[in-house]
């Protein structure tokens, strides 16, 4: 499975990754198997270990890289609900691949090697072009030990490419269909409002945290925050929690707490929201405490020749012409916006983080050569 010849299928080496039951933080072999497959292309590979997490980072030909492919070796657990197959078995029945990890993203990553097969091969083995990869075993975790360590070491080595791709599943319906140039930003808070406890029957001796939790809650949704842009759908914020505690009827609670959640699009900030939050609940609760946390900010890619190229090596290989989308959650693409330029795009996901998850054999095998196309793009 290590040679040039048999990479060029990703079935094989999609479901030897598969079958390494790599559930966050867990290697479990993963990266080891990967990297045994691209040194036998020729990729030097550099096993980057933060904590619990192991990285990979591999690189071939010379100069700064035109094109980095990122992804993630990890996945999340299997779950409760009944699998077909066991989850990690990499099963192929009726011509689909079966495992935790087939589209999200070890199919994608398989695909993206066979891809360089052959590319390297049409190639002689020397790339016209550097091409690098940047793999971490940390996206459906905490995301801490991961692609923003490594972006920080590649950064220090000037190994920053001119852009980079992240094989995430992103097509819906048919492979080809969208490609994520940006993603909103996510951010949480938590609020606890302070009171008096008292009898209900005697208010004026109290101060009701529910009702200044309840005006704060009211002004955060009153409005909405914009009405999107010209590639974001509106901001949203969305109450997630509201807790008293209280078991009895007529008491008057000390505290009252609750969270919430924004998406918001590029015309916010963390620092703008937190700022204009921090006016509201000071207004209504004078006496809280309050937290916040941005899991990542929102960015875009605005379509310029590198999106064009990406795009166009899709609808030559798929005949599809992708739509160029912002939607859905967070992904590593959000650290390696702060870089270069970066797009998504991958298999479908409509299995993704579900139980059997799977791909047909033949998409694994379009993707490579839509891949494989992208390589020729970014070579020119």
């Amino acid at each position: 499975m290590t040679d040039g010849a048999s990479l060029a299928d990703p079935l094989p080496l999609a479901a030897a990754l598969i079958r390494c039951p790599s559930v966050t933080p867990e290697d479990a072999g993963a990266q080891t198997v990967l990297a045994e497959a691209l040194t036998s292309l020729g990729f030097a590979c550099t096993a980057l270990t933060y904590g619990r997490v192991r990285n990979l980072y591999a690189r071939i030909g010379t100069g700064r890289p035109a094109l980095c492919f990122a992804g993630h070796t990890d996945v999340v657990p299997a779950g409760d609900a009944a699998w077909s197959s066991n989850p990690f078995a990499a099963e192929v029945r009726g011509g689909v691949l079966y495992g935790r990890g087939a589209t999200d993203m070890k199919g994608n990553i398989a695909a993206f090697v066979a891809a360089l097969a052959g590319w390297l091969d049409r190639h002689g083995g020397t790339p016209p072009v550097a091409v690098s990869l940047l793999i971490t075993g940390d996206e459906e975790g905490e995301a801490v030990d991961g692609t923003v360590k490594v972006l920080e070491w590649m950064a220090e080595r000037q190994e920053i490419p001119g852009f980079c791709l992240v094989g995430e599943p992103t097509s819906v319906a048919t492979l080809g269909d969208l490609v994520k140039i940006g993603r909103r930003g996510s951010m949480s808070a938590r609020l606890v409002v302070e009171g008096t406890q008292g009898h209900s029957a005697y208010p004026q001796r109290a101060d009701n945290p529910i009702h200044r939790l309840v005006r704060v809650l009211h002004a955060l949704t009153e409005q909405p925050l914009d009405a999107g842009t010209d590639w974001f759908e509106p901001s949203t914020l969305q109450i997630t929690s509201v807790d008293v505690g209280n078991p009895a009827t007529n008491v008057i609670p000390a505290r009252a707490e609750a969270k919430w959640n924004i998406r918001f699009n590029d015309r916010h900030t963390a620092a703008s929201l937190e700022a204009w939050m921090r006016r509201l609940i000071d207004a209504a609760a004078p006496r809280h405490t309050v937290s916040f946390s941005c899991s990542g900010e929102a960015f875009l890619t605005t379509p310029g020749p590198e999106v064009a190229k990406l795009v166009a090596a899709i609808t030559a290989a798929t005949g599809v012409t992708p739509k160029l989308d912002t939607g859905g959650g967070t992904s590593d693409a959000r650290f390696i916006a702060r870089y270069c330029p970066v797009a998504e795009f991958g298999l479908v996901g409509t299995s993704m983080h579900q139980a059997d998850e799977r791909v047909p054999v033949a998409e694994l095998r379009a993707l490579a050569r839509v891949y494989e196309g992208v390589l020729d793009a970014f070579a020119t």
